[in-house]
């Protein structure tokens, strides 16, 4: 087995997978103790809601990553720890709906069309449902390679929706909620940045006509 081989699966992978599920044995744990404060729920919904933004994060950076370190492998990590960000998001909605909701498909509906912060944390919710279904290498070759990397090219949009679903969720201190914005657009920014340095193409100059 090769040394990246070797690093991501047997080092990389399952440190992703234990802090990946940290979140959920801390929930569960916290059932258990019954120390998870005064308000049960609400410590689940920011929870589950909190470690979709940060792993969603994680999943960003990849591409950073690789390209400050040179090192290709990383990538590798890149699929599970978005399928972890929608599983957290997963659960977060599932608590919402449940606890708050009772499962009630109207009662749902009238909330999103009633509150800009639960609509864009469901689109936000459905845009990484449409990603995580369409991940399995099966999809990519049902799909094509190219409408695939188009498609995803969504998560962008959900981190940022993630974001403001936070913002507007925080009544008075938005302090964190800029934060996790702030680091968004530091992320986004270093993908775009070799985007923007990349010189524009050289138009070909045919013969008989200017360069202008």
């Amino acid at each position: 087995m090769r040394r990246d081989d070797w690093l991501i699966r047997r080092f990389l992978k399952p440190i992703a997978w234990l802090a990946c599920l940290g979140p959920t044995a801390w929930i569960v744990a916290g059932l258990v103790r019954g120390d998870l404060g005064a308000d049960p729920v609400k410590t689940m919904t920011h929870t589950t809601g909190l470690s979709a933004l940060i792993i969603l994060f994680l999943t960003l950076a990849v591409t950073p990553v690789r390209r400050l370190t040179g090192w290709t492998p990383v990538v590798r990590l890149r699929r599970l720890l978005g399928l972890f960000a929608f599983y957290h998001a997963l659960v977060h909605f599932l608590i919402y709906s449940v606890f708050d909701h009772r499962l009630s498909v109207d009662e749902i509906s009238a909330d999103i069309a009633k509150h800009p912060w639960v609509l864009v944390g469901f689109a936000a919710f459905v845009i990484l449902s449409i990603l995580a279904a369409t991940s399995p290498a099966a999809a990519i070759r049902r799909i094509g390679g190219k409408r695939w990397q188009r498609l995803h090219r969504l998560v962008y949009l959900a981190a940022a929706l993630g974001v403001l679903h936070f913002f507007w969720l925080v009544k008075k201190d938005t302090s964190e909620p800029l934060t996790y914005g702030a680091i968004l657009a530091i992320i986004l920014g270093v993908r775009l940045l070799p985007r923007i340095r990349q010189p524009a193409p050289q138009k070909r100059v045919v013969a008989g006509q200017s360069a202008s």
